[in-house]
């Protein structure tokens, strides 16, 4: 089996180290012998929309979501639509997240359109939401750092990826995090999140796998650092929100 992984936006949705999680799929792939091609698609570039069998989307500063907004509602927007209708997978973080969206609301100035294929709204808030940030879902702990002054609100088509334990998670007001909507997964851990939540990496690659080759069903892997990553992550957030 093969995986490609289109990397929106890494010049421009990049400042928190989130590649981590691309390194993460990647090298999670290829433990199990699967080859793994990596493409950053950006600005400027034409989309192809039957290339990816996973999109990521980091996290980025206003200006940039100011760009990458703008691109997305042109020619790219819609190849990215096309991606995802056809089955592809797609994992963003923070500012991406917000993008999969419907819009992002800041406080000065004009929303910020989004793509519209995961079912919430986010707009900015006056405090800064800054720290550790432990949620429980049905497959384990979600642990990660948050760092957001925007406040995201879930709609009928999308269910919270986990329930907040520590931190403020998706708005600091309804205790939820994240947000799962078919093969779409958004949330607000950095960190980066993926290589100490191992649960939610193999998730994201069998629903990308299926994509192209049908049913898969992932050989495990022995995963004893990723689970003591995982645990001490934890600990330290209850001890140190």
């Amino acid at each position: 089996m093969d995986l490609r992984i289109a990397h929106l936006y890494p010049d421009l949705m990049g400042i928190y180290g989130d590649r981590g999680n691309v390194i993460a799929l990647s090298q999670r792939a290829r433990w199990r012998d699967i080859a793994v091609e990596v493409r950053a698609y950006t600005t400027g570039m034409t989309f192809d929309p039957d290339w990816p069998d996973l999109f990521f989307f980091g996290g980025g500063q206003d200006i940039g979501q100011d760009v990458v907004g703008a691109d997305l509602q042109g020619p790219n927007g819609d190849a990215v639509r096309k991606a995802i209708a056809g089955g592809a997978a797609a994992f963003s973080v923070c500012g991406g997240y917000q993008l999969l969206g419907t819009e992002y609301l800041p406080e000065v100035g004009d929303p910020i359109p989004g793509l519209g294929v995961l079912d919430v709204h986010t707009k900015a808030g006056k405090q800064r939401f800054v720290g550790n940030l432990v949620a429980e879902t049905p497959e384990g702990l979600l642990v990660g750092f948050e760092n957001h002054s925007g406040r995201t609100y879930l709609g009928p088509r999308a269910v919270p990826l986990g329930a907040v334990v520590v931190g403020h998670g998706n708005n600091g007001e309804d205790h939820t995090e994240g947000a799962v909507q078919g093969k779409l997964v958004g949330t607000y851990s950095h960190g980066s999140c993926l290589p100490k939540n191992p649960w939610l990496a193999d998730k994201l690659l069998t629903w990308a796998l299926e994509r192209r080759h049908g049913t898969v069903r992932l050989s495990p892997l022995e995963d004893r650092e990723e689970r003591l990553a995982n645990e001490q992550a934890a600990a330290v957030a209850r001890a140190r929100p």
